[in-house]
């Protein structure tokens, strides 16, 4: 199995801006849904930080860095985000990560 076929999960933090909850709510569940319907999601979540309620954690299963790279690139995300991203206290942080060696 090649590097680009392993499966992957990808990590995204995101901190909304003070007074755009509800309308961050409402643009992050349309960002996933599109998401779902990917070719190579396989099942995401979404975490509320304890600590604060404004960082929010989305955690993504990808078939492949392809797939993940396939939707991060494509014009349907950049769109959302477009509609996401002034709604964000910075911008997001993304981590991509894979299994350890066992």
């Amino acid at each position: 199995m090649t590097e680009e076929q392993k499966m992957i999960y990808v990590l995204i933090e995101r901190e909304i801006a003070p007074d755009m909850q509800s309308n961050y709510e409402q643009a992050a569940r349309k960002l996933l849904n599109h998401a779902y319907r990917t070719v190579g999601f396989i099942e995401g979540q979404t975490y509320t930080a304890k600590e604060n309620p404004l960082r929010r954690f989305t955690l993504s299963k990808w078939q492949s860095d392809l797939h993940w790279e396939h939707w991060y690139t494509s014009e349907e995300r950049r769109g959302q985000m477009a509609l996401l991203k002034p709604m964000l206290k910075e911008d997001e942080r993304i981590t991509i990560l894979e299994a350890a060696p066992e």
